[in-house]
């Protein structure tokens, strides 16, 4: 197979990383190369890889240069602290559980609370060019590290997943789900509290593992407006495309863009304009929407000396649902990170309930399934405190043969517990039907 970076990058790279070995070298030089090709190359030697694409910007990394992870109700400000106390030339990818306390079940075992990473090897590419870049971390030569990347090779072609067999169980079964969001709907009728967003899961277990960076490459493609992520860790591999952006900063710009009230796609043009229709006219989505607008606003106005919120939601378009859609822009009253920012924000209504601590406990309490990294935040930030980060939806766990996958769906009032359920079925569609082909 040809070799993935040409000796005179490893050449430019290498004169930067002089200095002692006891520690941390950083080197950085532009390259012609896909982020995504960097993974898919090596991520089967590493034990771990990231990658994370937006509509104008990507960026993939493996190996890991500097970790730091963090638990509890601090965990985003102490891993937030650690980042800008160094001084990275490199992309520092970010992750994050839903809960602060982390996930519970085996199946996420090597995922911290939160997380963030420097790989060893980075690509960032946006508008201008790509740029490669290498952290070494202190007692290691930086010779071993261009050995490494000098060995790599261009990915096989890529596979479409066919598996010979394949059975697909629901966790929780879809008539328990369905009485949960019942049961919802009556706590919130009674006044305890006003919106609640319920997850299931799927688990899909093939005769053949999926290549995971295939499945990242495979989403990256289908849904370009998307975000599309991999986070691995050892052997397993958290991978989606998210359609909401958590927030962004660029300077003192921060954008946020929340999703809430959800319909189907039509079968032609006509049936899909009757839904989107349907779906803006709907009081119930539209109530579900406000929720979480107005939570957004009330963390991010005492932040910002200019916020701006549209009136009225517009209509997002994906292959396989439209959402109502609020971009919030803002200008920062004072330098905050956009790892500060997520702090803030998660979770919103979108992904948790309103009020915020009395639907967490409602979740706890009626909620079968671990959600792990699902609805949690996954993206990148430099030292300067940009970023993006978005809210992990459309996603799966990939662990061997088993892939766990996560869809919820916001219940107020007068949500209706067949409509609820047949929303997630439409948000496992992006992953169910690559991972579940004949």
């Amino acid at each position: 197979m040809p070799r993935l970076i040409e000796p005179s990058v490893i050449d430019a790279l290498a004169a930067g990383l002089e200095g002692p070995i006891h520690q941390m070298r950083l080197a950085s030089t532009p390259v012609d190369l896909d982020p995504l090709a960097l993974v898919r190359a090596g991520a089967a030697t590493s034990g771990w890889a990231g990658y994370f694409s937006s509509p104008g910007r990507d960026v993939g990394g493996i190996g890991v240069g500097w970790r730091m992870t963090a638990s509890g109700p601090t965990r985003l400000l102490d891993l937030d602290g650690a980042i800008r106390s160094h001084n990275f030339d490199a992309p520092v990818m970010v992750g994050f559980s839903f809960s602060a306390a982390g996930p519970r079940l085996a199946e996420w075992d090597g995922f911290a609370p939160a997380a963030a990473v420097v790989p060893l090897v980075s690509i960032v590419r946006k508008a201008g060019g790509s740029r490669i870049a290498v952290a070494v971390p202190a007692g290691r030569e930086a010779r071993d590290v261009l050995e490494i990347m000098l060995g790599l090779t261009v990915a096989s072609p890529r596979r479409v997943f066919e598996a010979a067999d394949h059975v697909v169980e629901s966790r929780p079964s879809p008539n328990a789900w369905r009485e949960a969001v019942a049961e919802a709907v009556s706590a919130i009728r009674a006044g305890s509290i006003e919106k609640a967003v319920l997850a299931r899961s799927v688990s899909v277990r093939t005769d053949v593992p999926a290549r995971p960076f295939d499945l990242v490459s495979l989403l990256r493609d289908g849904y370009p407006d998307s975000f599309t992520f991999g986070w691995q860790e050892g052997d397993s591999v958290f991978v989606g495309a998210s359609p909401e952006l958590l927030v962004a900063r660029e300077g003192a710009e921060i954008t946020a863009n929340p999703l809430a009230g959800s319909a189907a796609r039509g079968a032609d043009d006509h049936e899909d304009i009757q839904l989107g229709h349907a779906l803006r006219a709907s009081h119930k989505d539209q109530r579900e929407h406000v929720y979480v607008v107005e939570d957004i606003r009330a963390r991010l106005e005492p932040l910002t000396d200019d916020l701006s919120v549209p009136a009225d939601p517009v209509l997002r378009k994906f292959p396989t649902v439209q959402h109502l859609s609020t971009e919030i822009t803002g200008h920062l009253a004072q330098a905050r990170s956009v790892v500060e920012l997520a702090d803030v924000l998660h979770p919103t209504p979108a992904v948790g309930g309103t009020p915020r601590d009395d639907s967490l406990l409602y979740l706890d309490k009626i909620e079968e399934i671990d959600r792990g990294w699902y609805a949690g935040g996954v993206g990148w930030c430099d030292t300067d405190g940009d970023g993006e980060i978005a809210v992990a939806l459309r996603c799966g766990l990939l662990r061997g043969t088993t892939a766990y996958l996560y869809a919820g769906a916001g219940i107020v009032a007068d949500s209706d517990p067949d409509e609820e359920l047949f929303e997630t079925r439409l948000k496992f569609r992006p992953m169910l039907d690559l991972l579940s082909a004949t």
